[in-house]
């Protein structure tokens, strides 16, 4: 198993999260809130939304075991200021660092599953598997959003 030291996989989070909070806000309300003319895009604030979404689901009911609400299918329907945005992302990495805290172990299983079919990939293994896909999300989200920033600004 690979171990990573707490502090250096929170960097990588934080840079993840950093890189999409510059784009909304260079982008503004505006155009942090449009969708680009392609069907089945999403705006650069849904994908921020969605990715908090994530951190709260995986970092709080699946590694801290706290309970949860998430309305995911609403997560793709959000729109609103951008700074009321990046508000709830500095609210979201101190309870990411708070879920991690709560981790037992990264080797031990996590404390829920969200489908029994997880149990077939990392994230349904280990806590730490279940902080990989966390990360991967954010890394993932973060290459989409700077792909839907270019199209906007383009048009």
């Amino acid at each position: 198993m690979i171990t990573l030291p707490v502090d250096d996989y929170l960097w990588y989070v934080d840079d993840a999260l950093d890189g999409m909070v510059e784009i909304v806000t260079a982008l503004g309300d505006d155009l942090a809130n449009r969708r680009p003319d392609v069907p089945g895009t999403n705006s650069p604030y849904v994908i921020l939304h969605h990715c908090l979404g994530v951190m709260e689901y995986w970092g709080g009911w699946v590694v801290a075991g706290r309970p949860v609400e998430r309305d995911r299918d609403s997560e793709f329907r959000a729109s609103g200021p951008v700074a009321d945005l990046v508000a709830r992302v500095d609210r979201a990495r101190a309870r990411l660092v708070a879920d991690v805290a709560a981790m037992s172990d990264p080797a031990d299983p996590p404390r829920n599953l969200s489908a029994p079919e997880d149990v077939d990939y990392p994230l349904g293994r280990s806590q730490g598997g279940v902080l990989w896909h966390i990360y991967e999300e954010l890394a993932q989200h973060r290459g989409q959003m700077e792909l839907t920033r270019d199209v906007l600004v383009a048009g």
